[in-house]
């Protein structure tokens, strides 16, 4: 498990590369994505139909992930409704934004899938 304060280090950083085992092919697929580090996890979303990294995490929820030079594991779970869900949108949202009220936050992620990585 990676130390909290490791990722403190690193929550400015822009980008997540996070790493999936192809459904498919068992391969490693890397993508760079925008994340947010709360304290229930480290957060990412997407919206609009499912991508392959998105199947990909359906079928195997062990991920690897780098941010910076920060390299850990962890499981990928899709966050339904609820507070676990909304810690991650104003996350992202403020991270990437500027503050926002919930209902704004709300809004802007009414279509997206929220997915909360949970270091191993």
């Amino acid at each position: 498990m990676i130390d909290l304060r490791e990722l403190e280090k690193v929550r400015k950083e822009k980008y997540i590369y996070l790493t999936t085992t192809g459904r498919k092919t068992g391969q490693a697929h890397t993508v760079e994505l925008w994340f947010a580090a709360a304290p229930g996890g480290v957060y990412l979303s997407h919206e609009g139909p499912a991508t392959d990294w998105m199947k990909n995490l359906k079928k195997r929820s062990k991920v690897a992930a780098r941010i910076g030079k920060l390299k850990f594991e962890a499981e990928a779970e899709m966050v339904g409704p609820g507070p676990e869900r909304e810690e991650g949108a104003k996350a992202l949202y403020e991270k990437y934004y500027k503050p926002a009220t919930k209902e704004v936050i709300d809004d802007w992620f009414s279509l997206s899938q929220v997915i909360r990585l949970k270091p191993a």
